[in-house]
């Protein structure tokens, strides 16, 4: 471990000093000005956010999706000015305003980064931890994207090399998901990553020691990373000179990720709340606010100052990113002309565009032989592997049971990994027993653009993965998430394993679209239509969660309205089989589709016309027009049944006052998934029995 730096090639003026010294002002005026925020943090980072944008990252504040640009992330988002101070410095488009607007409605500031709100802002983070994952999927996609365009290129001398730096707090290094992420990071051997610790024993409840007392930097020697420590000034503050050196140390480690330590005061340098609980989450108040300022030569009567010859040496990195950006351009110009073929597949990824003919590489199913959700969604992905290079992922070590394995030759594992098919640049990603990071991972790969992601684990264990899920969400991300053994079916592992709630928990989060195909041929057009949604809206669309079943379920002529969210599978008819008006509609979804097929032919053969609607996606049925709904589920058609095999909240809005749901309203049991589903009701016979209960009240 590196504690002291012995040489810098860093040129740090006094007006370097003088523009930290702003960013400590600006951060300590804007909380105070909403009164509300963190300004703690931003205070004590300034040196280490600041040595960042002005002298160490390649970025370009004029385009911010530079394709060549390094990624920074802020895992610790609640100290959001950190990063807003340092784009309105740079020159990113914020502006003194927007940082008086600070958390205010509207603003381009919000209280925690949002990624597409604010020019520059990479992932939206908040979450602790979260970051800690987005970066290292950044990492990951970095590699995977080098792979695809130029995988004989000697190190660091391709157009698509590039760093992920990234900054995260104790919290974020408490929170479980950053362990995993950082375990993951370490055994991928992950050179294009850099971490700082912002190592200010504070948190909410005061001194760290309050909650944590192992030693960390040891911590991260073990998951494989290289690790420094910067050393602080006499006077406490962070050394410019000291951050610089292990920056470009980490940078210069290109064969394990590297994690710094950097032990800072937090508010530095406010005379009485800086090295408080209360700085960090609080406005430093009036007075205080005023003693920094004096402390640090500014007017303590003016707010938001900023000098002349502040900002425009600032925003000399507008130049440094032009300069940057043409260096880069001769050189992706140059590789282009070489490689001809992979600068044509570049601008078709680039573009969210698939190959031509992608569509006719899927597979179509036999109607009536039946085959697993699960098995039909592997046979897809293998299809389209074969096609979609950008297409990658793989499993939480499920992927036997998730099917989730693209290329069983090709393994996402880095130069001297001992096992068969192992590649740095391998399609199949292991992430191990890790849910939550692998979600965090999937929305850093997405963010990272240039490929698509999908990752598997049992449904059950989407609880793991949550919160990482809302933010795919919140950022509308396109990552697919493959869930498998999605109800009771599962069987004889019993009710730890059976999802029950998680179908309804799920499509509760606004913009996660939940699909649950009914058959193998509805598995193949859903998978095609997520595809699609991608290409249409590629780097900001909607995650997408299949639940896809462990046992066989019959197969069905493939319908393409499957893409319309919901369905007309079989029809109503008349004793001369004609079609006509339904009495009753059976909704179904998922394994349970088959149950109301068999109920369907119970009550037709007893005279009741019957309809039965496959709804494999409620997000997307309900995009439909008015008027196809309608035709689906007809107004005029009061009974009605809906069957899922989990709780029933997501069916009362379609079945109406006289409908029934057959549903799971509790948790299962250890058996075989026949003796499960007949103990619970979930037979065809118990489906009929609801319709005319349905029937009955209409008619009543």
């Amino acid at each position: 471990m590196s504690t002291k730096p012995t040489t810098t090639d860093l040129q740090w003026t006094e007006l370097d000093q003088r523009a930290v010294d702003t960013v400590r002002v600006l951060a300590a005026d804007a909380v105070q000005k909403v009164g509300n925020g963190h300004p703690g943090t931003a205070m004590s980072l300034a040196p280490a956010a600041y040595t960042l944008f002005q002298k160490v990252m390649r970025h370009d504040p004029a385009d911010a999706d530079w394709t060549g640009r390094d990624r920074f992330v802020l895992s610790a988002g609640h100290t959001s000015l950190t990063l807003y101070i340092q784009l309105y410095l740079a020159g990113y488009g914020l502006e003194l305003d927007d940082l008086k607007a600070f958390r205010t409605w509207g603003s381009k500031t919000p209280g925690h980064p949002e990624y597409g709100h604010t020019t520059g802002v990479e992932t939206t983070t908040g979450p602790l931890g979260q970051g800690v994952a987005n970066a290292v999927g950044m990492a990951m996609a970095a590699r995977y994207e080098r792979g695809l365009f130029d995988p004989e290129a000697a190190p660091g001398t391709s157009p698509f090399d590039h760093m992920i730096w990234a900054i995260a707090g104790d919290g974020c290094l408490q929170e479980g998901i950053s362990a995993e992420a950082s375990s993951l990071a370490g055994h991928q051997k992950l050179g294009n990553l850099v971490l700082l610790w912002d190592d200010n024993h504070i948190s909410i409840e005061g001194d760290t020691e309050t909650a944590v007392s192992e030693d960390t930097l040891k911590r991260y020697e073990a998951y494989g990373w290289h690790v420094q420590r910067v050393a602080q000034l006499p006077n406490g503050d962070l050394d410019p000179v000291g951050l610089y050196n292990a920056l470009q140390a980490a940078k210069a480690e290109t064969g394990r990720p590297s994690f710094i330590a950097a032990r800072s005061i937090i508010a530095w340098p406010a005379p009485h709340a800086q090295n408080t609980e209360a700085s960090h989450g609080s406005a430093l108040g009036d007075d205080e606010v005023a003693a920094t300022k004096k402390v640090l030569g500014f007017d303590p009567e003016k707010s938001f100052e900023v000098s002349d010859e502040v900002i425009s040496h600032t925003r000399e990195a507008l130049d440094r990113g032009r300069e940057a950006k043409a260096e880069w351009e001769k050189a992706f110009a140059a590789w282009r002309t070489a490689n001809p073929e992979r600068a044509a597949e570049f601008d078709r990824i680039s573009a969210g565009e698939l190959p031509a003919g992608w569509e006719d590489k899927l597979p179509v199913f036999e109607p009536g032989k039946a085959i697993a959700t699960r098995a039909a969604s592997g046979k897809v992905l293998q299809a389209l592997g074969e096609i979609i290079p950008e297409l990658w992922g793989g499993s939480a070590d499920l992927a036997g049971s998730n099917n989730t394995t693209i290329d069983k030759t090709s393994s996402f594992l880095p130069v001297g990994n001992p096992l068969p098919g192992a590649d740095p640049y391998g399609r199949t990603i292991h992430f191990g027993i890790r849910e939550h990071a692998m979600a965090g991972a999937m929305n850093g790969i997405a963010l990272h653009g240039n490929t698509r992601i999908y990752g598997g684990t049992f449904l059950v264990f989407s609880d793991y993965m949550r919160n990482a899920v809302r933010l795919s969400a919140l950022m509308h991300l396109p990552v697919t998430y493959v869930w498998t053994h999605d109800s009771i079916g599962l069987g004889e592992d019993g009710p730890t394993h059976q999802p029950v709630e998680h179908l309804a928990s799920l499509r509760a989060i606004p913009g996660l679209n939940i699909v649950r195909p009914a058959d193998a041929n509805e598995t193949s057009i859903v998978w095609r239509e997520i595809l699609r949604r991608y290409t249409k809206v590629f780097g900001k669309g909607a995650p997408h969660g299949l639940a896809l079943t462990r046992q066989g379920v019959p197969t069905y002529e493939a319908n393409e309205d499957a893409a319309k969210g919901g369905y007309v599978l079989f029809d109503s008819e008349g004793t001369d089989g004609q079609s006509v008006e339904p009495q009753v509609l059976l909704i179904g979804t998922g394994s349970e589709v088959h149950l109301a097929v068999e109920a369907r032919e119970e009550l037709q053969a007893a005279g009741i016309p019957t309809r039965v609607v496959s709804m494999p996606s409620v997000e997307w049925f309900e995009e439909q027009d008015q008027a196809y709904k309608d035709s689906v589920l007809p107004p005029s058609v009061k009974a009605r049944v809906a069957v899922e095999a989990g709780i029933g909240l997501t069916w009362y809005r379609y079945v109406g006052d006289a409908g029934r749901i057959v549903s799971l309203e509790h948790f299962g049991a250890s058996a075989d998934a026949k003796v499960l589903f007949r103990e619970f009701g979930f037979t065809g016979e118990h489906v009929a029995a609801a319709a005319r209960e349905s029937l009955a009240d209409v008619t009543r």
